[in-house]
């Protein structure tokens, strides 16, 4: 999209936090519009996994209201400290690990088995919350990645207890702009397919990092996970900064 920036290893401030993320909206937001979606539905999760309490604060302070972690352990402590933020678990979640997240999370990314929706479901019922819950779906095949197939989407049926609103899925991590496209358009269709069958709508799409995050903008996500073009990696990486 542009002039590269690079952002480095050290800590962000609040200011700097609060420009990368009106910029990186903005600009996720105008390729999303380029493309035919609707700009306003794409939003960024804030992936704050290793990152300490205090920049979680001054995420929040700087307008950041969407978080997302991996490790429900890790995550307790930044939920309890922002409790008022949207919180997002977005990594390989444990069933031994089911009810702890339940409690915790607003939106479940990665149920990545109909047995885990199961799960999820029956102890959301039990713990009287409703966590929304979104699909992982291994788009490429890849043996190292969890999720459900396309085809084990037929099987897909409403839960009882938990609203269910999309599919989330991770492009390989070596894809090509082109490759990155593909994934994210195949999860998009079967989306709608889902949709169709199910007779209710799946609003979310949860796809695109850091990396990959324009493609998945100009395939319609509406969840794009983002979390060292706002804070910074080890050592430091490109990231767009404009048109």
């Amino acid at each position: 999209m542009g002039r590269m920036e690079i952002v480095g290893a050290e800590r962000p401030r609040m200011e700097q936090i609060r420009e990368r993320h009106h910029r990186l909206l903005r600009q996720l937001r105008t390729v999303a519009e380029r493309h035919g979606h609707d700009p306003a539905r794409l939003h960024i999760v804030a992936v704050t996994k290793t990152h300490p309490v205090q920049l979680v604060r001054d995420a929040a302070a700087a307008g950041v209201t969407r978080f997302g972690e991996s490790r429900v352990q890790e995550a307790e402590p930044k939920i309890a400290a922002v409790p008022e933020a949207e919180w997002h678990f977005i990594g390989r979640l444990q069933s031994n690990k089911v009810r702890r997240a339940v409690r915790a999370f607003t939106v479940v990314h990665s149920v990545d088995s109909l047995e885990l929706l199961d799960r999820v479901d029956r102890i959301a019922d039990e713990e009287a919350v409703a966590p929304r819950v979104l699909l992982q779906v291994n788009i490429s095949g890849e043996a190292t990645k969890t999720g459900l197939s396309p085809g084990e989407l037929e099987r897909v049926s409403a839960p009882a207890a938990v609203p269910l609103v999309g599919l989330m899925t991770i492009a390989p991590m070596a894809a090509t702009a082109e490759e990155a496209h593909a994934v994210f358009a195949r999860l998009r269709t079967l989306r709608d397919e889902l949709e169709q069958r199910l007779g209710f709508r799946l609003p979310e799409l949860s796809m695109g990092m850091s990396a990959d995050a324009e493609a998945a903008a100009a395939e319609g996500a509406t969840l794009v996970r983002i979390g060292t073009a706002l804070f910074g990696p080890r050592g430091g990486t490109l990231v767009s900064s404009g048109p």
